[in-house]
């Protein structure tokens, strides 16, 4: 499920990440691919906002959570979820209810338009008369149902089956954008979301990435607090342009950590190391070993990248060098 509106569309299958699969105009991807996988889906699994949904392989109870979370906001949706599961809890249950009940269920949890409460039921009602009451699993015939278009179906063929395909919404094209630094084209975003994720695991890593887009690359960056598992790679956390195709306007960026510990990146990636003062005169031109912004402000930085495991702060005879954590 996403904190988007849902309409975001299915990308591709799968690439081999060959260099035929390059999207024109973007940089190259990063080589070892796996490790930005693992990333990810590691940083996933350590920590992630506890949906209800997410806890569920059941179909219907996926496709309800999805319907809901279109245009409104995750956290108002786990209420009206619970007790809409409550009322109707199959979908032979909700194919037999009055359908102006279920309309007045939605407009009672301001759920919005009430015409998806509407194809909701219908949609149910077809599971049941055309499917033998078990939903299909293929993106394709999931989006035979009422109401369901392709974002849809991929989400509930990824989240109920593990066999969707790479989900492309608003917060994955924001992640993708500043990134990997992917033009601003529905197409390209689709390509290089397919080449991401991995074959087989459409459940998990549509998750993640959702998860990276919703916790630490919204539309307002938390990439050290939210401990973002991309920011050795990412073009946006190296550069300081957090601009995205939803962010026409750079988000307040000048003189917080956030910049510093990316020039840091940045300046690391060009040297094999740096000795601690030498860096800090070159992040920043007020740097001064005793002063405010010295050695003790800097050293802190450096620890915390320390600490993220992107990079290596060694204590040595001639003072602190600094390298990028290979």
């Amino acid at each position: 499920m996403s904190d988007s509106d849902g309409a975001g569309d299915r990308a591709g299958g799968q690439s081999d990440g060959s260099e035929d699969d390059r999207v024109e105009g973007a940089p190259e991807l990063p080589a070892d691919r796996d490790a930005v996988r693992d990333a990810l889906v590691d940083w996933y699994e350590a920590d992630h906002r506890e949906f209800p949904w997410r806890r569920t392989e059941d179909p219907y109870e996926i496709l309800v959570s999805e319907v809901m979370s279109q245009q409104t906001q995750l956290d108002r949706v786990v209420d009206a979820w619970e007790d809409f599961l409550d009322e109707w809890p199959t979908a032979a249950a909700l194919a037999d209810a009055d359908r102006a009940d279920v309309v007045a269920f939605w407009s009672d949890h301001s759920l919005g338009y009430n015409n998806r409460a509407k194809y909701l039921h219908e949609a149910a009602g077809q599971v049941e008369s055309e499917y033998g009451g078990t939903f299909p699993a293929e993106p394709d015939e999931l989006s035979e149902l009422m109401g369901v278009g392709p974002y849809t179906a991929n989400a509930v063929a990824s989240f109920a089956f593990n066999n969707g395909d790479a989900v492309v919404d608003t917060n994955v094209k924001r992640v993708l954008y500043r990134a990997f630094d992917v033009p601003d084209d529905d197409d390209a975003f689709e390509r290089v979301a397919s080449q991401l994720m991995p074959a087989g695991e459409s459940r998990v890593w549509n998750n993640a990435i959702m998860e990276l887009g919703g916790v630490a690359c919204g539309k307002k960056p938390r990439c050290d607090e939210a401990g973002c598992p991309w920011r050795e790679w990412c073009h946006a956390y190296q550069t300081g342009d957090f601009t995205a195709p939803d962010v026409p306007e750079q988000p307040s960026f000048e003189g917080s950590r956030r910049q510093f510990r990316g020039r840091i990146v940045r300046l690391l990636g060009e040297h094999d190391e740096m000795e601690l003062d030498a860096l800090g005169h070159r992040i920043r031109v007020d740097y001064a070993p005793d002063g405010e912004h010295g050695r003790e402000w800097l050293r802190g930085l450096v620890d915390d990248l320390d600490d993220d495991g992107l990079i290596e702060a060694d204590d040595g005879e001639g003072g602190v060098v600094v390298s990028l954590r290979r």
